[in-house]
């Protein structure tokens, strides 16, 4: 017998609250919950994040269905949290905060308040039994950030006596401890201040550390926000046993000053929080330049919300990652944050039941459940051999580093054809002329057109600071000429960055956003490919589909005031 009312019995917990108290139907609740799932969030968070309810109507609703006290962050001082009774990984896991103790009774915040399983985990781990308190979704995403942040003060703390302590490895050894004590370098100001220069490059949120001897001066600098800026300028006698201290860290041959040498340093700054650096020595005519690449685990796990992507297109490529089989390519040059898109994907996927592999060159960001593959040439691990390992140990998710070659480019087709995902990087300025580059590395246009799903081109641009930056007034023809409207130019509001800054930020920036162009291959771009159009032709239908450019998702951040025009100018480079 057939049940017409198959839906109702799948809501559960708070989706089923929602729809009792008639605030969703049951069709939406539906929807909702399963976007949720995929997204691997709360369905408070997914809610309040899409701006289907407000955080306060949840939270009252909740409190009211279920019986459980009512609670406003805002009259708390989370100072007086007890943060330190459950571990920073269960606090993100489950989405809550401890409150406060009473005896052997722990009151937890949440916005869920029928998280069972986390209200259980932390009963186990903390010996205490746990007790309710609904707050508000958008609040209590908030106190938590600041909750783990100070969590890690250690590493803000840290005072010039601790400097000497800190906690650094060698990757391939994690048991052995750099310390002054190594015998090839016993200089401890200088300990101390490459310890300084690494410390302060993690609170300054750099991404790359450069060391750069000349012939009659030694400068630091630090990529911030994608921009270098010097910070140190060591007396040029000092270069040499500074080098040699960072070559001890990453175990490198101190002696070997000819050839160029990699190397990786693990730092630890508190329980819960540590920071690699992938090191790389290059011989120049003044000494050897060393750069340091941060590598932050915690990157990619940021949220597929706070990349960047404009509603219509994080819809568009959620949809394309969640298909059977397919390719996607993220494109841009380096440094645009391809990695990190490409993991955010990868999270959201990274379920027990689907085998996922990655080929790297190097790999960056350490997942479990994701076998990664360090591709080596040298010995014969290509990017192409090791795609053909994988495709022998029944993959369902396959992620290849980057696509350099036509090898490399028709095993990854293949594979995308034969049921497997795809996600993989190529080096180009746009969507469109990723088509045109695999046609040129002699892919044949059918197998193109069959077996990419979606091309996602993006940069990455500096955010305004939202403590100092500063109302822009433009004339209205450049406004124009710039790419705006002349219909919304009345109501059009821009910002501009304060260049002294302020103590939240660097020369009126902080942080970068993503900049996209989600084109899903369509059936006319399909005709399009086999019929051997040029980037120019595809570019105008993707238009016409409603596609935004670069630019056109760079002017949206400039509309919403997340940036600025002259910082849009500088990465679209129009």
């Amino acid at each position: 017998m057939a049940t017409a009312t198959a839906t109702p019995p799948l809501l559960s917990g708070l989706a089923r609250c929602l729809v009792d108290a008639g605030l969703l139907t049951e069709e939406a609740a539906g929807q909702h919950q399963e976007q949720a799932r995929r997204q691997q969030i709360p369905l408070s968070t997914y809610l309040v994040a899409n701006k289907v309810l407000a955080p306060l109507e949840i939270a009252r609703t909740a409190s009211q269905q279920f019986g459980v006290p009512l609670f406003d962050l805002n009259a708390m001082d989370m100072a007086q949290a007890p943060i330190d009774l459950v571990s920073d990984k269960l606090i993100q896991k489950h989405h809550v905060l401890p409150l406060f103790r009473r005896g052997n009774h722990l009151f937890v915040a949440v916005s869920d308040p029928t998280n069972f399983q986390g209200l259980d985990e932390i009963k186990f781990h903390t010996g205490l039994n746990t007790e309710t308190v609904v707050v508000e979704e958008d609040k209590l995403a908030k106190a938590i950030d600041v909750a783990l942040e100070a969590a890690d003060s250690s590493m803000q703390d840290l005072l010039d006596e601790d400097l000497d302590n800190l906690q650094v490895t060698n990757e391939e050894e994690e048991t052995a401890a750099v310390s002054i004590s190594e015998s090839e370098l016993e200089d401890a100001p200088i300990v101390r201040f490459v310890n300084k220069v690494l410390l302060d490059s993690i609170k300054k949120g750099a991404s790359d550390i450069h060391l750069e001897p000349y012939e009659k001066s030694f400068r630091i600098r630090l990529r911030i926000d994608g921009i270098l800026h010097e910070v140190a300028s060591p007396p040029p006698s000092l270069a040499t046993r500074i080098i040699s201290r960072i070559k001890v860290m990453s175990r490198m041959d101190i002696a070997e000053r000819r050839l160029p040498q990699d190397g990786r340093i693990k730092m630890k700054l508190s329980r819960n929080k540590a920071i690699d650096f992938r090191v790389n020595t290059c011989p120049t005519l003044f000494g050897e330049k060393v750069v340091l690449r941060l590598l932050d685990p915690t990157s990619a796990q940021i949220g597929i919300d706070k990349l960047g992507f404009e509603p219509d297109q994080q819809e568009l490529f959620l949809k394309a990652i969640h298909k059977p089989y397919g390719m996607i390519l993220v494109t841009g040059p380096t440094g645009s944050g391809k990695t990190v898109t490409l993991y955010t994907a990868l999270n959201i996927l990274n379920t027990p039941d689907r085998n996922i592999s990655t080929a790297e060159d190097p790999v960056e960001i350490t997942v479990p459940g994701i076998n990664q593959v360090n591709v080596h040439p040298k010995a014969g691990l290509t990017f192409a051999e090791a795609l053909r390992a994988f495709l022998r140990q029944d993959p369902d998710i396959i992620m290849v580093g980057e696509i350099r070659d036509l090898e490399t480019a028709e095993i990854a087709v293949k594979a995308a054809q034969t049921g497997h995902m795809v996600l993989s990087t190529l080096h180009t300025n746009d969507a469109p002329q990723t088509l045109n580059r695999l046609a040129q590395m002699g892919v044949p246009p059918f197998n193109i057109a069959s077996s990419i799903n979606l091309i996602l081109a993006q940069r990455l641009a500096r955010r305004l600071c939202q403590y100092c930056k500063q109302e822009a007034r433009l004339p209205p023809e450049v406004l124009v000429q710039a790419g705006f409207r002349e219909d919304e130019l009345d109501d059009l509001v821009l910002f501009s960055a304060n260049p002294e800054g302020c103590d939240h930020c660097t020369k009126g920036y902080k942080g970068r956003v993503g900049i996209y162009q989600v084109m899903p291959i369509s059936p006319p771009i399909q005709r399009l490919i086999i019929e051997g159009a040029n980037a120019m032709q595809l570019a105008d239908q993707a238009r016409q589909e409603g596609i935004n450019d670069l630019r056109a998702s760079g002017l949206n951040k400039v509309r919403e005031g997340i940036t600025t025009l002259e910082e849009i100018d500088r990465v679209t480079q129009e």
